[in-house]
C-alpha cells in the first residue's frame, strides 16, 4: 500500500515540489490566501507537475499542522536512499566524500536543523539507525524548512555503515564532549570523512562510539559546558566545511 502524507508550510511544500521526489497528488490553499510570494511558486510548480489544487478553509488546514502557512501538499513518503548512492554522488561532484551519521536522535525539531546544517554544507548523505531513532515525518520536513528533500538519507545498521565507510577510505569522526576527546583543533578535518553525532541525552552508542577512528570535542569557554545535538552538530558540520575548502 502506497504511504501518503501531509506536509505543511511553504518552504517545505515549494522545495519537496522542486526536489521533484516525491509524488504529489494533491495541493490545499486556504481560501483568501493571496496567490503572490512563495506560494506563487508553488502554485506555477503544481500547474508545471498537473498537480491538482484545491482551496479549502484554514479551519480544515489547521487538522493538519498548527504551523501550515495556508498550505498543505498531500506526497508520497519520503524517499530513502542507500549508502552506494551517497559515496556515487561524492565521486560525481568530484569531491570526498562528506557523510553524515546521527546515531539515535529522539527530537524532530533536532533532526530538521541538522538537515538543514548538513543540506546547507553539501553532505553527500546521512545516516540513520533502522530503529530507536526519529525519521524523516512530516514535522522534521518542516523543522528542515524543506533542506530534507534535498538531501540523500539513508536507515542502515550505523556500525555496518561504518565499516564500509572505513573501507571506502573515509575518516570517521565522533562528537562527544568527554575528556578523552581531541579537541577540534587538533583533528585534521580535511579528506573523505563521517562525522557522527550521537543522542540527545545518551551520546553514541557504545559500539557505534568505539568504531570512530577519532572522537572530537567543541572547544568551551564559558561557564554551561554543552550544547545540544544540533547546535553541536552544526558547528561541527562548518568546521568540517570550512577545512574541506581550504
Amino acid at each position: 500500500m502506497e504511504v501518503k502524507e501531509w506536509l505543511t508550510g511553504r518552504n517545505p511544500v515549494y522545495e519537496a515540489l522542486r526536489a521533484r521526489r516525491r509524488q504529489a497528488f494533491r495541493l490545499q490553499v486556504a481560501e483568501g490566501v493571496q496567490d503572490k510570494g512563495r506560494l506563487a511558486e508553488i502554485l506555477q510548480l503544481c500547474a508545471t507537475r498537473k498537480t491538482p489544487v484545491e482551496h479549502v478553509s484554514r479551519a480544515r488546514l489547521d487538522l493538519l499542522s498548527d504551523s501550515h502557512q495556508g498550505v498543505a501538499l498531500e506526497a508520497s513518503g519520503y524517499p530513502y536512499s542507500a549508502l552506494p548512492d551517497m559515496l556515487i554522488t561524492a565521486e560525481q561532484r568530484g569531491e570526498p566524500p562528506f557523510i553524515l551519521i546521527l546515531d539515535t536522535l529522539q527530537d524532530p525539531q533536532n533532526l530538521g536543523t541538522l538537515l538543514r546544517t548538513a543540506e546547507a554544507v553539501g553532505v553527500h548523505g546521512v545516516l540513520l539507525p533502522l530503529r530507536h531513532t526519529v525519521s524523516v515525518t512530516p514535522a522534521v520536513v518542516h523543522a528542515s524548512s524543506g533542506a530534507s528533500e534535498h538531501l540523500l538519507i539513508g536507515q542502515i545498521n550505523l556500525a555496518q555503515a561504518i565499516t564500509e565507510l572505513k573501507n571506502a577510505g573515509l575518516w570517521v569522526i565522533g562528537l562527544e564532549g568527554s575528556p578523552q576527546a581531541e579537541d577540534a583543533s587538533r583533528v585534521r578535518l580535511d579528506g573523505p570523512m563521517a562525522l557522527v553525532v550521537g543522542s540527545e541525552g545518551e551520546g553514541m552508542r557504545l559500539l557505534v562510539r568505539e568504531s570512530c577512528d577519532v572522537l572530537m570535542r567543541l572547544p568551551m569557554r564559558g561557564k554551561v559546558a554543552s550544547l545540544n545535538a544540533a547546535v553541536a552538530g552544526s558547528i561541527a558540520l562548518y568546521l568540517i566545511q570550512q577545512a574541506r575548502q581550504r
